[in-house]
């Protein structure tokens, strides 16, 4: 029997899923910065400078980005960890990794870019200070496979951050689904050339879970002293865990 899961609102086989999902950065990768600057009015460069604080990166500490396509968060931390560190870029989307690879590069720095599956982690156990996912988890299948992946190759003491869309504050619902379904398909189709993808992109949103649901998931994947932050009244979140 073949297993089902969302992709949006459709629900299909685990494995076609996988292969939509690529579809969409495949197509998306180009101008996936644009379209976020547009989609967010700019505020997830915001949301992010909250996360890189939280990370609290020192020199010497080894991070991963998970889903880090275009590099925002692994090209700060590599400074911040400095030539003694040790920060790699990670995504399940090659076109989207080449971007991030190659925009790292042209700031010249030389960090570790992998191919990888967040629900199969190619480290060690107790490997890293710092994991990190933005905008990532809700595309993944297995979301708690991937949280205890994450959570396998934080050392003791090491911290992983959860930055996604989350469930807004009741007041904006209407405005918000609004935006989501009319207005960021029809700018995806202006600037990308691609209305379906961003269709998806918004449905994704929906059928993640929401802040209190993803606290639970994360302390059934073994973490600690998790909490999280509510973002522009909870368009987005940032959740912490900690693995003592």
């Amino acid at each position: 029997m073949t297993n089902t899961t969302h992709f949006g609102y459709k629900t299909v086989a685990e494995d076609e899923k996988v292969r939509e999902v690529a579809k969409v950065f495949h197509s998306v990768a180009a101008k996936y910065d644009i379209m976020n600057d547009v989609m967010s009015a700019g505020l997830h460069r915001l949301w992010k400078t909250f996360t890189i604080a939280h990370a609290g990166v020192r020199p010497g500490f080894k991070c991963l980005d998970i889903a880090g396509g275009t590099g925002d968060l692994a090209k700060v931390f590599a400074k911040q960890a400095g030539p003694t560190g040790e920060v790699w870029l990670t995504d399940i989307n090659e076109s989207m990794l080449r971007v991030g690879r190659d925009r790292l590069l042209n700031r010249g720095l030389l960090t570790p870019t992998l191919l990888c599956d967040a629900e199969k982690l190619p480290f060690p156990d107790n490997y890293f200070d710092r994991v990190s996912v933005a905008f990532g988890l809700r595309n993944m299948t297995h979301k708690d496979v991937a949280l205890k992946e994450m959570r396998r190759v934080l050392k003791p003491g090491g911290k992983l951050l959860v930055l996604e869309f989350s469930k807004v504050a009741e007041p904006l619902q209407k405005p918000y689904d609004i935006y989501s379904f009319k207005v960021l398909p029809w700018m995806g189709q202006k600037i990308a050339g691609d209305a379906e993808s961003y269709r998806y992109l918004a449905e994704s949103i929906r059928m993640h879970p929401d802040q209190e649901t993803l606290k639970t998931m994360m302390q059934e994947a073994g973490l600690e002293r998790v909490q999280y932050y509510n973002l522009t009244a909870g368009v987005a979140a940032l959740h912490t865990g900690i693995k003592l």
